[in-house]
Protein backbone atom coordinates (compact mmCIF):
# COMPACT_ATOMS: atom_id res chain seq x y z
CA UNK A 1 0.00 0.00 0.00
CA UNK A 2 1.29 3.47 -0.89
CA UNK A 3 1.81 6.28 1.63
CA UNK A 4 -1.51 7.91 0.68
CA UNK A 5 -3.42 4.69 1.34
CA UNK A 6 -4.79 4.51 -2.21
CA UNK A 7 -6.17 1.04 -3.03
CA UNK A 8 -3.93 -0.69 -5.54
CA UNK A 9 -3.18 -4.03 -7.13
CA UNK A 10 -0.26 -5.07 -9.37
CA UNK A 11 -0.88 -4.94 -13.10
CA UNK A 12 -0.56 -8.55 -14.35
CA UNK A 13 1.43 -7.53 -17.41
CA UNK A 14 3.83 -4.96 -15.95
CA UNK A 15 3.70 -5.40 -12.19
CA UNK A 16 3.08 -1.67 -11.78
CA UNK A 17 0.48 -0.58 -9.22
CA UNK A 18 -2.98 0.03 -10.68
CA UNK A 19 -6.44 0.44 -9.20
CA UNK A 20 -8.39 -2.68 -8.28
CA UNK A 21 -10.85 -4.08 -10.80
CA UNK A 22 -14.48 -3.36 -9.96
CA UNK A 23 -16.88 -6.22 -9.35
CA UNK A 24 -19.41 -4.29 -11.46
CA UNK A 25 -17.99 -1.50 -13.65
CA UNK A 26 -21.25 -0.96 -15.53
CA UNK A 27 -22.75 2.54 -15.35
CA UNK A 28 -24.89 3.50 -12.39
CA UNK A 29 -28.61 3.73 -13.05
CA UNK A 30 -30.28 7.05 -13.93
CA UNK A 31 -32.29 9.01 -11.38
CA UNK A 32 -35.92 8.36 -12.29
CA UNK A 33 -37.54 8.49 -8.85
CA UNK A 34 -40.27 11.08 -8.38
CA UNK A 35 -40.52 10.84 -4.58
CA UNK A 36 -38.52 9.65 -1.58
CA UNK A 37 -40.16 9.25 1.82
CA UNK A 38 -38.55 9.31 5.24
CA UNK A 39 -39.72 9.66 8.82
CA UNK A 40 -39.22 13.43 9.00
CA UNK A 41 -39.25 14.59 5.39
CA UNK A 42 -40.51 13.82 1.92
CA UNK A 43 -38.59 14.65 -1.25
CA UNK A 44 -40.61 15.29 -4.39
CA UNK A 45 -39.39 16.11 -7.90
CA UNK A 46 -39.67 19.87 -8.11
CA UNK A 47 -42.96 21.11 -9.56
CA UNK A 48 -43.92 24.75 -10.00
CA UNK A 49 -47.61 23.88 -9.55
CA UNK A 50 -47.20 21.80 -6.39
CA UNK A 51 -44.28 23.53 -4.70
CA UNK A 52 -44.06 27.05 -6.10
CA UNK A 53 -45.98 28.90 -3.39
CA UNK A 54 -44.32 27.10 -0.49
CA UNK A 55 -40.84 27.33 -1.94
CA UNK A 56 -41.26 31.04 -2.63
CA UNK A 57 -42.36 31.63 0.93
CA UNK A 58 -39.40 29.81 2.46
CA UNK A 59 -36.97 31.33 -0.07
CA UNK A 60 -37.84 34.94 0.80
CA UNK A 61 -37.22 35.42 4.54
CA UNK A 62 -35.83 38.69 5.91
CA UNK A 63 -32.28 37.30 5.81
CA UNK A 64 -32.55 35.90 2.27
CA UNK A 65 -29.50 37.83 1.06
CA UNK A 66 -27.34 36.05 3.64
CA UNK A 67 -28.83 32.66 2.84
CA UNK A 68 -28.20 33.02 -0.90
CA UNK A 69 -24.76 34.61 -0.80
CA UNK A 70 -22.94 31.35 -1.68
CA UNK A 71 -25.60 29.93 -4.02
CA UNK A 72 -25.27 30.28 -7.81
CA UNK A 73 -28.16 32.77 -7.95
CA UNK A 74 -28.96 35.86 -5.91
CA UNK A 75 -31.91 35.99 -3.55
CA UNK A 76 -34.99 36.60 -5.67
CA UNK A 77 -36.18 40.21 -5.33
CA UNK A 78 -39.77 39.38 -6.26
CA UNK A 79 -42.10 36.55 -7.20
CA UNK A 80 -41.64 37.12 -10.93
CA UNK A 81 -37.89 36.62 -10.62
CA UNK A 82 -38.42 33.51 -8.52
CA UNK A 83 -40.93 32.05 -10.99
CA UNK A 84 -38.48 32.58 -13.85
CA UNK A 85 -35.83 30.61 -11.94
CA UNK A 86 -38.39 27.95 -10.97
CA UNK A 87 -39.41 27.36 -14.59
CA UNK A 88 -35.79 26.66 -15.52
CA UNK A 89 -35.17 24.53 -12.43
CA UNK A 90 -38.29 22.43 -12.99
CA UNK A 91 -37.17 21.44 -16.49
CA UNK A 92 -33.50 20.93 -15.61
CA UNK A 93 -32.07 17.40 -15.63
CA UNK A 94 -28.62 18.26 -14.25
CA UNK A 95 -29.09 19.71 -11.66
CA UNK A 96 -32.18 17.57 -10.99
CA UNK A 97 -34.19 19.40 -8.33
CA UNK A 98 -36.36 18.06 -5.51
CA UNK A 99 -38.53 19.94 -3.06
CA UNK A 100 -37.89 19.19 0.62
CA UNK A 101 -41.16 18.84 2.53
CA UNK A 102 -41.50 18.65 6.31
CA UNK A 103 -43.39 15.39 6.86
CA UNK A 104 -45.06 16.63 10.05
CA UNK A 105 -46.24 20.06 8.92
CA UNK A 106 -46.58 19.22 5.22
CA UNK A 107 -44.88 22.52 4.38
CA UNK A 108 -42.19 22.98 1.75
CA UNK A 109 -38.99 23.81 3.62
CA UNK A 110 -36.47 24.07 0.80
CA UNK A 111 -34.95 22.34 -2.20
CA UNK A 112 -31.88 20.37 -3.18
CA UNK A 113 -30.58 18.67 -6.28
CA UNK A 114 -28.63 15.80 -7.70
CA UNK A 115 -25.99 17.25 -10.00
CA UNK A 116 -22.79 16.36 -11.82
CA UNK A 117 -24.46 13.04 -12.55
CA UNK A 118 -21.73 10.75 -13.90
CA UNK A 119 -23.19 7.25 -14.20
CA UNK A 120 -20.21 5.96 -16.20
CA UNK A 121 -17.87 6.65 -13.27
CA UNK A 122 -20.55 5.96 -10.66
CA UNK A 123 -20.23 9.44 -9.14
CA UNK A 124 -23.01 11.84 -8.14
CA UNK A 125 -23.24 15.06 -6.12
CA UNK A 126 -25.79 16.69 -3.86
CA UNK A 127 -25.76 20.43 -4.36
CA UNK A 128 -27.49 23.74 -5.04
CA UNK A 129 -29.06 23.21 -1.64
CA UNK A 130 -31.39 25.72 -0.08
CA UNK A 131 -32.82 24.67 3.29
CA UNK A 132 -35.03 27.47 4.57
CA UNK A 133 -35.43 28.75 8.14
CA UNK A 134 -37.96 26.11 9.15
CA UNK A 135 -35.72 23.12 8.35
CA UNK A 136 -32.09 24.25 8.33
CA UNK A 137 -30.03 22.57 11.05
CA UNK A 138 -32.87 20.14 11.75
CA UNK A 139 -33.60 16.44 11.43
CA UNK A 140 -35.66 17.29 8.32
CA UNK A 141 -32.58 18.60 6.50
CA UNK A 142 -30.38 15.78 7.80
CA UNK A 143 -32.83 13.17 6.57
CA UNK A 144 -33.16 14.96 3.22
CA UNK A 145 -29.44 14.48 2.65
CA UNK A 146 -29.58 10.91 3.94
CA UNK A 147 -32.39 9.97 1.55
CA UNK A 148 -30.34 11.23 -1.39
CA UNK A 149 -27.26 9.30 -0.29
CA UNK A 150 -29.22 6.13 0.39
CA UNK A 151 -30.91 6.29 -3.01
CA UNK A 152 -27.59 6.92 -4.78
CA UNK A 153 -25.69 4.08 -3.10
CA UNK A 154 -28.36 1.45 -2.48
CA UNK A 155 -30.77 1.91 -5.39
CA UNK A 156 -28.73 3.36 -8.23
CA UNK A 157 -25.30 1.77 -7.77
CA UNK A 158 -23.15 4.87 -7.32
CA UNK A 159 -19.88 4.46 -5.42
CA UNK A 160 -19.11 8.13 -4.78
CA UNK A 161 -21.40 10.80 -3.27
CA UNK A 162 -20.01 14.32 -3.38
CA UNK A 163 -20.49 17.61 -1.54
CA UNK A 164 -18.79 20.75 -2.83
CA UNK A 165 -18.97 24.33 -1.64
CA UNK A 166 -17.30 27.71 -1.80
CA UNK A 167 -14.14 27.41 0.27
CA UNK A 168 -15.19 30.58 2.16
CA UNK A 169 -18.58 29.11 3.10
CA UNK A 170 -17.75 28.10 6.67
CA UNK A 171 -21.26 26.86 7.60
CA UNK A 172 -21.37 24.56 4.55
CA UNK A 173 -17.93 23.18 5.34
CA UNK A 174 -18.96 22.47 8.94
CA UNK A 175 -22.13 20.80 7.67
CA UNK A 176 -20.16 18.52 5.33
CA UNK A 177 -18.08 17.26 8.24
CA UNK A 178 -21.14 16.83 10.45
CA UNK A 179 -22.84 14.82 7.71
CA UNK A 180 -19.91 12.40 7.56
CA UNK A 181 -18.16 13.57 4.40
CA UNK A 182 -14.36 13.40 4.10
CA UNK A 183 -12.52 16.56 3.05
CA UNK A 184 -10.49 15.94 -0.10
CA UNK A 185 -8.90 19.31 -0.77
CA UNK A 186 -9.29 22.71 -2.43
CA UNK A 187 -9.62 23.32 -6.13
CA UNK A 188 -8.09 26.78 -6.46
CA UNK A 189 -9.70 29.28 -8.85
CA UNK A 190 -12.16 26.51 -9.74
CA UNK A 191 -15.04 28.71 -10.86
CA UNK A 192 -16.37 32.19 -11.47
CA UNK A 193 -19.67 32.67 -9.64
CA UNK A 194 -21.60 35.94 -9.76
CA UNK A 195 -18.49 37.54 -11.28
CA UNK A 196 -16.28 36.51 -8.34
CA UNK A 197 -13.45 34.01 -8.19
CA UNK A 198 -14.32 30.89 -6.23
CA UNK A 199 -12.06 28.27 -4.70
CA UNK A 200 -14.03 25.06 -4.18
CA UNK A 201 -13.78 22.69 -1.21
CA UNK A 202 -14.40 19.06 -2.15
CA UNK A 203 -15.87 16.38 0.15
CA UNK A 204 -17.11 12.84 -0.44
CA UNK A 205 -18.56 9.67 1.00
CA UNK A 206 -17.49 6.53 -0.87
CA UNK A 207 -19.06 3.12 -1.16
CA UNK A 208 -16.93 1.26 1.40
CA UNK A 209 -17.78 3.93 3.99
CA UNK A 210 -21.48 3.80 3.27
CA UNK A 211 -22.67 0.80 5.36
CA UNK A 212 -21.32 2.26 8.62
CA UNK A 213 -22.40 5.77 7.63
CA UNK A 214 -25.92 4.56 6.85
CA UNK A 215 -26.13 2.76 10.20
CA UNK A 216 -25.13 5.97 12.01
CA UNK A 217 -27.75 8.02 10.15
CA UNK A 218 -30.48 5.50 10.87
CA UNK A 219 -29.61 5.43 14.56
CA UNK A 220 -29.63 9.24 14.75
CA UNK A 221 -32.88 9.61 12.79
CA UNK A 222 -34.72 7.00 14.86
CA UNK A 223 -37.63 8.65 16.72
CA UNK A 224 -36.27 7.25 20.00
CA UNK A 225 -33.27 9.58 19.64
CA UNK A 226 -35.48 12.66 20.15
CA UNK A 227 -37.46 13.93 23.10
CA UNK A 228 -41.00 15.32 22.90
CA UNK A 229 -39.66 18.71 21.78
CA UNK A 230 -37.58 17.17 19.00
CA UNK A 231 -34.27 17.67 20.80
CA UNK A 232 -31.70 14.96 20.10
CA UNK A 233 -30.45 12.67 22.85
CA UNK A 234 -27.24 11.77 21.00
CA UNK A 235 -25.51 13.70 18.23
CA UNK A 236 -24.83 12.45 14.72
CA UNK A 237 -21.12 12.72 15.51
CA UNK A 238 -21.55 10.31 18.40
CA UNK A 239 -23.33 7.89 16.09
CA UNK A 240 -20.45 8.06 13.61
CA UNK A 241 -17.94 7.28 16.36
CA UNK A 242 -20.00 4.25 17.41
CA UNK A 243 -20.72 2.82 13.97
CA UNK A 244 -17.49 3.65 12.14
CA UNK A 245 -15.17 1.85 14.58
Amino acid sequence: MNSENIPETPDPATGLPVGPLLADPSPARPVTIERLDGSWCTLERLSADRHGDGLWETSSPADAADRFVYLPVEAHPDRASFDAWLAVAESSVDPLYFAVIDAISGQVGGRQSFLRLDPRNQSIEIGDIYWGPSISRSRVATEALFLFAQHAFDDLGYRRFEWKCNALNAPSRRAAVRFGFTFEGLFRRAAIVKGRSRDTAWYSIIDEEWPATKAAYRAWLDPSNFDARGVQHRSLGEMFIEHRR
